[in-house]
């Protein structure tokens, strides 16, 4: 991990400013949830109620390559969650809250601007990424998503993810941009760069959290700076492992991913004036909305 003395001597340089944007361990920002232990017990029981061919493929829990394209049976489970298992989800305590933020909310052609900024190499951004495709999936549909996963020497080794280098999102209420700053492939002192953040991006990510991966703007009024739970409810799992056990509600990466989900939809709500109705008056939503900060 980058010192302090580090990271304040190379705040000029992007790709430097991503090596100082490195993970710290889990424990220093979010709380640990349940133990994982029965998790991978359930998934072949899962598997048959969600009625998609997850289990097909590399039993591997990382791809052999820095990345490629998502299969598509993980991504249609991930973004066709049921309204009823949102709901049955609600608010989980154990997820790290939003940070509320003031000022005017930015648009972008004329709806909530959604801003991610992280690297394929990050851990937290990998655990972050799953609740965003959930989140997201509910207000609009991502193409060409990524596979990837967090750098094997890093805490929290090769957790699974997506990668949205190359992906695009259409909605009728969210305009998103993404940055993926680096991938997870080591290259000198750090990982090999791959792309750059725009204006705005760079303006959003400095002005509210200049020093840590994920940042995520929320239409104006929040904002996500790390991931908001522990990856290591993800550790030991594959891509389809990880998006079987989110259909299981019992389980603590259900829990995880759905529940800091329904915080990121809540919060988007108040930006699209609660459309989708579907969406926003679905009492998961509901309940995540009374605890986002005042």
């Amino acid at each position: 991990m980058s010192t302090k003395k580090t990271r304040q001597q190379r705040r000029s340089d992007e790709r430097d400013r991503a090596a100082r944007l490195q993970s710290r361990p889990p424990s220093s920002k979010q709380p640990l949830l349940l133990a994982t232990a029965g998790v991978v017990g359930v998934i072949a029981v899962i598997a048959v109620l969600v009625g998609v061919k997850l289990t097909q493929g590399s039993s591997s829990a990382a791809p052999t390559t820095p990345s490629g394209r998502a299969p598509a049976a993980v991504v249609h489970a991930v973004s066709t969650v049921p309204v009823s298992l949102f709901d049955t989800i609600g608010y989980q305590p154990a997820v790290a809250p939003l940070k509320r933020i003031t000022g005017t909310p930015l648009r972008s052609n004329g709806k909530a601007l959604v801003v991610y900024e992280g690297a394929e190499f990050c851990p937290l951004c990998a655990a972050e990424r799953w609740a965003i495709v959930a989140a997201l999936s509910r207000f609009g549909t991502f193409h060409n998503l990524g596979a990837t996963h967090s750098s094997s020497i890093d805490v929290d080794p090769n957790t699974p993810t997506f990668s949205f280098h190359k992906a695009t999102y259409t909605s009728k209420y969210i305009d998103l941009h993404t940055v993926e700053l680096t991938t997870n492939q080591p290259q000198g002192n750090f990982y090999a760069p791959l792309e750059k953040p725009t204006a705005l991006e760079k303006q959003l990510s400095q002005k509210y959290d200049p020093n840590y991966i994920p940042f995520v703007y929320l239409g104006g009024r929040y904002i996500i700076t790390s991931a908001s739970y522990n990856p290591q409810v993800l550790s030991g799992m594959t891509l389809r492992q990880i998006a079987i056990a989110m259909r299981n509600p019992s389980s603590p990466v259900s829990q995880a991913i759905l529940g800091t989900a329904n915080n990121i939809t809540a919060a988007l709500c108040q930006q699209t004036k609660g459309a989708p109705a579907g969406v926003c008056s679905s009492s998961g939503v509901t309940a995540a909305a009374k605890h986002l900060p005042a």
